[in-house]
């Protein structure tokens, strides 16, 4: 077994924040482990497809604790220092729970990219297209400055259309994405080529739909 011992250092305008890691699973042990956590729901919801339900994952402690420490790990550029940014915007449903967790973790405000209906203050506004119709994400006009940098986080990466609407609606508020996190991927539905301009990781990854 191997001790991986790795230290998290995030700064912002006022503060150093430090985390220290310590794990005795492997990467790949651990990526296993929420694979297996993973609960799938054959023909669901519609024969075909399978439904990766990744809140089993949320309501283990252990799982929950390790999904966020995998995807802290991702939070590195190409000289493996920490990526700089101001916040963590979450998309509509999940990806408030992964952006408020990891915000908590190292640091950064949380901003919500909520279905229609639900915020109460001026906002920003983007439609887009589904495989069988339409649906809308909007975000509160002052969550994003101008210049901000920008983590976008969310559970599932699949065609891609929801996070490539989020990443608009965040562009129109001047803010500029530096990263994508998914927790889980299914890379047979092409999300990837929608979000190809963004730099994309995700955790797990699952063949089918």
């Amino acid at each position: 077994m191997i001790l991986v011992f790795c230290l998290y250092i995030w700064v912002d305008s006022s503060t150093w924040n430090v985390f220290y890691n310590f794990s005795i699973m492997k990467q790949e042990d651990a990526i296993r482990h929420l694979m297996n956590a993973t609960r799938s729901i054959p023909n669901y919801p519609k024969p075909g497809i399978i439904f990766r339900d990744l809140t089993t994952i949320f309501q283990d402690g252990e799982s929950f604790s390790l999904a966020l420490d995998l995807l802290m790990n991702s939070l590195y550029d190409e000289r493996s220092a920490p990526i700089s940014f101001d916040k963590l915007v979450g998309i509509e449903a999940r990806g408030f729970v992964l952006a408020g967790a990891l915000a908590a973790k190292i640091g950064g405000g949380v901003v919500l990219l909520r279905k229609p209906g639900k915020l109460p203050y001026k906002k920003w506004r983007v439609d887009y297209k589904l495989e069988y119709g339409e649906d809308a994400l909007e975000m509160h006009m002052d969550a994003i400055q101008p210049g901000e940098k920008i983590i976008v986080v969310d559970d599932l990466l699949a065609t891609g259309g929801t996070a490539e609407a989020g990443c608009k609606l965040i562009e129109e508020a001047g803010g500029e994405i530096v990263k994508i996190l998914f927790l889980a991927e299914l890379p047979e539905l092409g999300g990837r080529k929608k979000l190809n301009a963004y730099d994309i990781d995700s955790i797990i990854s699952f063949e089918g739909h």
